[in-house]
């Protein structure tokens, strides 16, 4: 009798310990991390980050970026990644000063930018691009721009183009058809007004499950 109420004893233990692990890990899980996949908030303009397969009909003519009101939709989620060539491991917390890829999933292009005008601002014109298997080039890397050490999912940081040192911004304008209502995205030289984003909806990878036997990471 007194071994049955050991095996219980340490039966209940080890589901206590399971839970305050679980309720610890939740409470930790607050790090954008490599892999995840979010919807970026604009702070200012309360608009997310979007793309759908609509191209630009000035400018390059690669695929336009714009910010949508609706909370919903499914083009608006972009998976974190390491720049191009670069390797990240799986859940790792993205540090401030990292360079990364943010990889539009409906598409499988990525957010990029270069010297072209925007079509209704005439700042700089924000763009998704990459060939069919997701690979672009260095006009896909972004500088995560924050304080403190990690970008912090509640915490707003700003992105900056990295080849044109451009911050990732709204330029207040709507389109008409056929993306009627849908924000101008842009880049813009100073750091203030509409550059501000944070970490909204989203799938976001705990370190913990990156650990595993073999490491885990995202790459080209």
């Amino acid at each position: 009798m007194t071994h049955f109420f050991e095996i219980v004893y340490l039966v209940v233990a080890v589901s206590l310990i399971h839970t305050f692990d679980s309720i610890e890990a939740a409470r930790n899980n607050k790090f954008v991390t490599c892999g995840s996949v979010l919807k970026l908030l604009n702070v200012d303009y309360r608009v997310r980050l979007h793309s759908h397969d609509v191209k630009y009909g000035t400018g390059s003519g690669q695929q336009s970026v714009t910010a949508t009101e609706v909370q919903e939709d499914v083009n608006s989620h972009w998976s974190v990644m390491a720049a191009t060539g670069k390797f990240c491991e799986r859940g790792q917390p993205i540090k401030c000063g990292d360079t990364i890829r943010l990889h539009h999933l409906s598409t499988n292009k990525n957010l990029h930018s270069h010297h072209f005008q925007s079509p209704l601002s005439g700042n700089q014109e924000i763009s998704a691009y990459g060939d069919d298997k997701g690979i672009g080039d260095s006009g896909d890397h972004w500088l995560v721009v924050c304080s403190g050490d990690s970008w912090l999912r509640d915490t707003p940081v700003k992105l900056r183009h990295v080849d044109t040192d451009a911050y990732l911004s709204i330029s207040g304008r709507t389109f008409g058809r056929p993306i009627n209502g849908q924000f101008e995205v842009v880049g813009i030289s100073n750091p203030y007004s509409g550059t501000d984003w944070t970490a909204a909806e989203g799938l976001f990878i705990h370190p913990a499950e990156g650990e595993s036997g073999e490491p885990r990471h995202t790459e080209l």
